[in-house]
């Protein structure tokens, strides 16, 4: 397949691009910075100068690609959202989002597949329940941009591409994300749970993001909304646990809501709520997850034992 993929040089996009290409699928990265792609031996990435604001020549590439995969957009959690950082988020997704699928729109040989990232913040902050791919969106920042998000890349279907938006929990690898950020307290046996603890993670090893983007493509009859999250999310307090479990460090000094809010500000909701999502449509649909569980998930990542990462 052609396969053009925007969001390529990140900590997601890197990989997949590599797995992607592995399976002998010809792709195309749309990236601000060419720079920034890494080329591999044996891997094949093309680089295509893009803003994500304006029309230009990039737009050649989509003229006879097989499928788009949208994962551009600035970091959720890499500074406090002031109204100015709010803005930068939502219109790195929405207004890039928008640009795409129009540029999408003008050919007459389309991509017959639309792959686009979202997040599980569409529900918005929850309790206790179980929440599948036909769950109400919630309230929040982070619920708003979901909304306008993915009303701007459902707007492919109306000239017939099939669109998958996945919506994606905490992805862990030791490389990007947010895992690298945990680690340090546990390594200097001051790890704990950021309370109140009870708030649910919704998680997802790397390797099982990838693999349910490579499903989606290879499922003609897959579409909408998809929750990118492994089939068991634990508590805060069960994940550091299993952390520090890992780690043979102790998981014993708790972060107070108060102080995750008086130094991150609004940005520390994302870490002191959660919500407690199942990936329902990839199991039905005979996803079957590598790391279906927490614990053999961060052994893998952490200590490179059992299953090999499938995964660059």
């Amino acid at each position: 397949m052609n396969i053009v993929v925007t969001g390529g040089t990140g900590f997601i996009g890197r990989a997949l691009c590599a797995a992607l290409s592995r399976d002998g699928h010809r792709i195309i990265v749309l990236t601000r910075n060419e720079g920034q792609v890494v080329q591999q031996p044996g891997i094949i990435v093309n680089p295509i100068q893009w803003n994500g604001r304006d029309s230009g020549p990039w737009e050649q590439v989509l003229k006879g690609a097989d499928a788009v995969i949208n994962l551009a957009g600035a970091s959720i959690a890499d500074a406090r959202w002031t109204d100015a950082r709010k803005r930068l988020i939502t219109d790195s997704r929405v207004l890039s989002t928008r640009l795409l699928v129009r540029a999408m729109s003008r050919w007459a040989s389309q991509p017959t597949t639309f792959i686009s990232a979202s997040g599980i913040g569409y529900y918005g902050a929850c309790d206790d329940r179980v929440l599948d791919e036909g769950a109400a969106r919630g309230l929040g920042f982070l619920a708003d941009l979901c909304l306008a998000w993915e009303a701007e890349a459902l707007r492919a279907a109306e000239f017939g591409a099939r669109v998958v938006i996945l919506r994606t929990g905490m992805v862990l690898e030791q490389d990007g994300g947010a895992l690298p950020k945990m680690l340090l307290p546990f390594r200097l046996f001051a790890g704990g749970p950021i309370m109140p603890g009870s708030q649910w993670v919704s998680w997802i090893h790397r390797a099982d993001h990838i693999g349910l983007m490579q499903w989606a493509l290879s499922m003609a009859k897959v579409s909408g909304p998809i929750n990118a999250v492994a089939p068991e999310p634990v508590t805060m307090k069960t994940f550091c646990e299993v952390l520090g479990r890992v780690l043979h460090r102790p998981s014993w000094l708790p972060i107070p809501r108060f102080v995750l809010n008086m130094l991150l500000g609004e940005l520390g909701t994302l870490m002191t709520t959660g919500q407690r999502v199942i990936p329902a449509k990839g199991m039905a649909g005979g996803y079957t997850f590598h790391y279906p569980t927490l614990e053999p998930a961060l052994r893998t990542i952490l200590m490179g034992t059992t299953n090999a990462r499938r995964a660059a």
